[in-house]
């Protein structure tokens, strides 16, 4: 028989610059997962981490048995995954499909990042780079705003699409953000703010870009039986995408007026959850650039291709819009510890669909949210449809 999987806790941590150990971050974002669940750690026999650059942030390889230790954990299966920004999404599959399968019972999938680690910006932007491929790309100085510009400059010339309309998704994500006590940005921008802000890789601005941020964020997988007993309002996990297609350079990208990889990420999740966009209510996109968060909504089926600009400029995006977005502010102002966001998009959304949202970011009434999360120059993808049960 198989076995249905919900989240029953969930557990993050402010995100920013912190002075917190990685274990800290941690510990901490597991504690909030534990108290909600009401679980402690003899309870989990699944562990499944999700950070990206801890061998060279912190000198520490095998990371997963060193936060088995920190947490107290004697788990019958523990990895950990890898992948770039599309890491925590993959470990929240990955636990997923450990549960499912009855590897284990109660699995914590934590995500946790230190991304302010080094001494020196220039450190930290190498230690970054290696996310990139090495033969080609990095040798001419490739960073994430040089695969993105690309995206932007390529819809705007085939669509029309205007700085502005980019410049307003961070501000209304800014918007969102002031009322997230967790976020990393809690300063409300307008578009002009965007718009002035300096050239990073035309036509992106500074504030077209989200930080590195540090931060852990944990969410407790388990049976639908075990959580109708650990929690009042379980949320279930209806339906996974991912795609990766072979693009990890600039110019392997087959199109760059779409994410094609998440049309078809998006496509299998839709698919395996009896589905179709239209039924979505709340969705946490990976807003790295403002750029992406449109290609997303695009990709994401929320609008047709070509118009997510005026998708945007029409306020489709917010509370009340056709399909409210990245209403913890996003990566933008939310913040990026790498390996923890696709978990905190997860509790995020977990949270909506519980209507546990503080007021003027709750979406009433949701039932049915998507948390969508990608690596590289958004040519790996991976999406996870979540459900509130009447």
């Amino acid at each position: 028989m198989s076995i249905d999987v919900a989240i029953s806790g969930t557990g993050t941590t402010k995100y920013g610059p912190s002075e917190k150990s990685p274990a800290d971050l941690g510990q901490l974002a597991a504690k909030e997962a534990f108290e909600q669940a009401g679980l402690g750690p003899e309870d989990i026999d699944g562990l499944v981490l999700s950070t990206q650059n801890s061998e060279i942030l912190q000198k520490q390889g095998n990371a997963v048995l060193r936060f088995a230790e920190f947490l107290g954990l004697d788990v019958k299966f523990g990895t950990r995954t890898e992948a770039a920004c599309v890491a925590g999404t993959t470990a929240l599959k990955t636990g997923h499909m450990a549960v499912k399968s009855g590897t284990v019972e109660n699995c914590l999938v934590l995500g946790v990042e230190k991304c302010n680690e080094l001494p020196s910006t220039k450190e930290t932007i190498s230690a970054f780079a290696f996310i990139n491929e090495r033969d080609f790309e990095a040798q001419l100085g490739a960073n994430a705003m040089w695969h993105f510009a690309p995206y932007a400059v390529r819809h705007m010339y085939e669509f029309g699409t205007t700085e502005e309309q980019l410049a307003e998704i961070r501000a209304k994500n800014s918007r969102f953000s002031t009322k997230n006590p967790k976020a990393h940005f809690q300063k409300e921008l307008t578009v002009e703010d965007v718009m002035n802000s300096p050239v990073v890789c035309k036509p992106l601005k500074l504030y077209d870009c989200c930080p590195i941020s540090d931060g852990g964020s944990a969410a407790i997988l388990t049976s639908a039986e075990n959580a109708k007993e650990q929690v009042d309002v379980p949320i279930y996990a209806k339906g996974y995408g991912q795609s990766m297609i072979p693009a990890d350079v600039i110019s392997s990208i087959p199109d760059h007026t779409e994410f094609t990889a998440l049309k078809k990420a998006a496509k299998r999740a839709y698919e395996s959850a009896g589905i179709g966009p239209d039924d979505v209510d709340v969705v946490e996109t990976h807003d790295c650039f403002t750029i992406a968060e449109l290609l997303e909504i695009e990709a994401l089926g929320f609008c047709e291709k070509g118009e997510g600009g005026k998708f945007v400029e029409d306020g489709q995006l917010e509370l009340g819009g056709e399909i409210p977005t990245n209403t913890s502010g996003g990566l933008l102002c939310r913040g990026h510890p790498i390996g923890a966001t696709g978990i905190c998009q997860a509790t995020i959304i977990a949270d909506q669909l519980r209507q546990e949202t503080p007021k003027g970011r709750q979406v009433d009434g949701a039932t049915i949210g998507v948390n969508q999360n990608l690596g590289g120059p958004g040519t790996s993808q991976a999406v996870f449809v979540w459900e509130r049960r009447q």
